[in-house]
């Protein structure tokens, strides 16, 4: 009877180990879908990805800086014109 009892547990044992490891791939499974699905959507609605975004934000930073350098040297034109012609 104990061989008996100790062959069942060993196959319990093994069943269960089994069923953790289907548990697992089943939940890799649902995870890439869910991810594949989302990215999907989200290339659907044309949502920018976050490094066009930096790219976009760093090129208008750098051109909102050469309009301010712009400006200044503007502004010092128009100061030297309105004093007049240099004696």
């Amino acid at each position: 009877m104990a061989q008996t009892t100790s062959r069942f547990f060993d196959e319990m044992a093994r069943l269960m180990n089994d069923a953790a490891g289907v548990a697992q791939g089943v939940r890799r499974e649902a995870e890439t879908l869910i991810k594949t699905q989302a990215e999907r959507i989200m290339r659907d609605m044309d949502v920018v990805q976050r490094e066009e975004f930096e790219a976009v934000k760093e090129m208008a930073r750098l051109a909102r800086e050469e309009n301010e350098a712009l400006m200044a040297r503007i502004v010092a034109l128009e100061a030297k014109l309105a004093a007049g012609p240099a004696a």
